[in-house]
């Protein structure tokens, strides 16, 4: 049969509204995970601006890393943008082997780093190594700083120093948040006083410390400083019951030089959506390809959904 240009035309639109069908509405509420990283805090920020601006309602509950693989599993959570590899992996396995959730296939950020760092006026008196950590004890009044308990950063730590790994037999472990070993580590380089800590990039504290990383610590930490890729983790079955935002989230890329910027503004108090979105106002060059083949929560065009939300006032972001 053939069909009239009017009919054409119908069925033209029908099918252009079935490719941007709305998502169920189950899907709206969209739930993160944040262990309290500010990396993290910044992209799960970019995300949650982006979905806003999509009309989902995002949520980010902070949790441990076990507390958040153990949130996937149980569908309580639905995305975890923070998976460091290799750092993680050690935590993450048993709920691979399980099947328990799903990591995403490519990186959202390549090129960081993880590893244990001094003040660049440490390492200018010779503590450059992981080796020459031991030398140092006295100075370093035989403790190094981590971040929160039940870390994997901090689990290698605790090995090494189990293991008299670089001879770290006594040291004690400092666990803190990572605010609170920025501030310890920040008066310590005040005081002129010795610490070793564990860093990373991407984080502020890459400009606004003068640190150096140190070498040899490739069989703690992996190589090359600890050089990781960050990947996305999903609940099983996300990616299928809520397509429409999966494909954002399988989409999101990101970059050294944005983290460090959005979590700049983040260290100054700056909530993490309201810093995002502030960020994508003036950075809206990411957004065509997180967007491509995205629709609104009601159906429509993704892209100018959310470039209308960025051109509004600031409102009342979470």
């Amino acid at each position: 049969m053939k069909l009239s240009t009017p009919w054409l035309a119908l069925l033209c639109g029908a099918l252009a509204a079935q490719a941007w069908a709305a998502e169920p509405e189950s899907c709206r509420k969209i739930r993160f995970a944040d262990i309290g990283w500010t990396d993290i805090a910044a992209t799960t920020g970019l995300a949650s601006a982006v979905l806003q601006g999509l009309g989902y309602q995002p949520s980010t509950q902070l949790a441990s890393e076990p507390i958040a693989f153990t949130g996937l599993k149980n569908q309580q959570i639905d995305v975890y943008l923070g998976y460091w590899v290799p750092s993680q992996t050690p935590a993450i396995t048993p709920f691979l082997q399980a099947k328990a959730l799903q990591v995403l296939p490519e990186p959202n950020l390549s090129g960081a780093k993880y590893t244990l760092a001094v003040p660049n006026q440490l390492a200018e008196q010779g503590l450059r190594t992981f080796a020459d950590i031991a030398r140092f004890r006295k100075q370093l009044d035989g403790k190094i700083y981590g971040i929160e308990s039940g870390s994997q950063g901090n689990a290698i730590i605790k090995r090494m120093i189990a293991n008299n790994d670089f001879g770290l037999k006594g040291f004690t472990l400092v666990e803190s948040s990572e605010s609170g070993m920025l501030a310890a580590v920040s008066r310590a380089i005040r005081q002129k006083r010795m610490v070793v800590f564990l860093a990373w990039e991407p984080h502020p504290m890459n400009y606004l410390m003068r640190l150096s990383y140190l070498a040899g610590g490739d069989q703690a930490f992996g190589a090359e400083y600890g050089g990781s890729k960050v990947y996305t983790v999903v609940a099983n079955g996300f990616m299928q019951r809520c397509p429409n935002a999966g494909k954002l989230i399988s989409q999101l890329r990101f970059s050294l030089d944005m983290e460090n910027q959005v979590m700049n503004a983040i260290l100054k108090r700056i909530p993490p959506a309201r810093a995002a979105r502030q960020w994508l106002q003036a950075n809206p060059q990411p957004l065509e390809r997180w967007l491509d083949g995205v629709s609104s929560f009601d159906g429509k065009p993704g892209l100018p959904a959310v470039q209308a939300y960025l051109r509004q006032g600031e409102g009342n972001g979470p």
